[in-house]
């Protein structure tokens, strides 16, 4: 197997709603399978991206949101086996359960700094004792476990902030051979990722068939109410904002993630699928593209950062599936140069205020952008290597996307955080 198949496959996590809540519930039920006994205290402490991003966002088989009520339902009826998924079996009497506990002050939560690099330390305390677990650098990577006052786990850091010390995998490739790998891959390979797709379509269905989602039951009828019409680009948008909204308001159906996010996953894959459906394109055809829609994808996140102030579902994962769609349209490497180019000068710098209703905007505009972007410079019409944070090569440009993001926005992280806190909510319910 190829070592950017690899890449891929371990990657590729199913994550039920926004990763940020159910990381949230994950480390907290982990702390509290090791005391028994009645709980005392919750006490959470996150890096700002952690906390901005579950701040108003929805939990699966909930009507709460954020990040008390991730941690309350973590406590009360999370699965740390499921990980990500650790919140699939909420019932209705756990969500009275989680209230009560936010209403009795049972459940404190704090930010630790202004960082890209995700933190999260959950300390649960019983009657009958208190465990800690720290999570660092990736959603489920657990780095230290303590159960009063004895180490039972603790990992060497490897990573530093923005990044890792050692060169990422994906930073030993350039464009050409990531859209090399795309193009030469054995099919049998890649076969696995038709599970991002039946996994994502399923999400998409909830959200067209809710009545909680407004945006998603818009975009079909703009669609000509139709789920694959004649037009890409509103067939595109409607194939991946309907299944972020689904996501983001938390209802019950798992998205795909990469980098550790269901929304880079949805961007990167879904848009992708309706063009194939619309032109007739192969199943292989599909599972390349995707290979380069997220490869490109991570190539990006890996300079910004997990999670930081810029927007990495619309600019990193955006970007992605805009070069997969040149690779669809038979562009080359060059053409694909040059729509980083067109996406680096445009949406870059489009912030993160966390996971929420919001994401499903950034959505239209990113594939919006990825469409013009591809679009344009199949035409060859691209802005130029000397203009802004182009770089001479398209990975130095990747560079500077990421860059824009950590180190560059950490005061505009601290802002938005800062915002945040201005608004007091005392019940957190849609």
């Amino acid at each position: 197997m190829h070592e950017l198949t690899q890449l891929i496959k371990d990657d590729m996590r199913p994550a039920l709603g926004v990763t940020e809540p159910g990381a949230i519930a994950y480390a907290v039920s982990k702390a509290k399978s090791y005391v028994p006994g009645e709980l005392e205290q919750v006490t959470l402490l996150l890096n700002s991206g952690m906390y901005k991003n579950a701040y108003t966002c929805g939990i699966p088989n909930s009507h709460f949101y954020g990040n008390e009520y991730a941690a309350a339902l973590g406590v009360v009826a999370g699965k740390p086996e499921k990980e990500l998924e650790s919140l699939a079996d909420v019932t209705e009497a756990d969500n009275v359960a989680a209230e009560q506990l936010v209403k009795d002050g049972k459940i404190a939560v704090k930010m630790s700094e202004i960082t890209s690099r995700i933190f999260i330390e959950a300390c649960v305390k019983t009657t009958g004792g208190e465990a800690m677990v720290q999570i660092l650098d990736a959603h489920t990577n657990i780095v230290r476990i303590e159960v009063n006052g004895e180490v039972l786990l603790e990992k060497e850091e490897v990573s530093a902030e923005g990044g890792h010390e050692e060169k990422p995998l994906i930073h030993n490739y350039t464009l050409k051979q990531i859209y090399e790998y795309a193009k030469e891959v054995p099919a049998e390979e890649i076969e696995f990722i038709k599970a991002a797709y039946e996994m994502n379509y399923a999400l998409f269905e909830e959200g067209i068939q809710n009545p909680r989602t407004t945006y998603a039951r818009y975009l079909l009828e703009k669609n000509g109410g139709k789920i694959i019409s004649d037009d890409e680009l509103k067939t595109a948008s409607l194939l991946c904002n309907a299944a972020i909204e689904a996501r983001v308001i938390g209802l019950d159906r798992p998205a795909m993630s990469i980098t550790g996010s269901g929304a880079h996953g949805i961007i990167a894959t879904m848009p992708l699928y309706g063009v194939c459906k619309i032109r007739g394109l192969s199943d292989e055809t599909l599972y390349r593209a995707t290979a380069l829609s997220y490869l490109i994808c991570m190539y990006i996140k890996e300079y910004s950062g997990k999670l930081s102030a810029f927007c990495g579902c619309g600019i990193a994962a955006g970007t992605g599936m805009a070069c997969a769609l040149v690779f669809l349209h038979g562009g080359d490497e060059h053409a694909m140069a040059r729509t980083i180019n067109n996406m680096s000068s445009s949406i870059t710098g489009m912030i993160c205020h966390g996971g929420n209703k919001g994401c499903t905007m950034k959505g239209v505009v990113a594939v919006n952008a990825a469409f013009q972007s591809a679009d344009f410079a199949m035409h060859e019409i691209f802005i130029d290597d000397i203009h802004g944070i182009n770089g001479f090569t398209p990975e130095d440009t990747m560079r500077h996307m990421g860059e824009i993001a950590s180190p560059g926005m950490i005061g505009t992280e601290k802002t938005i955080v800062d915002i945040l806190q201005e608004k007091s909510f005392v019940y957190m319910r849609y």
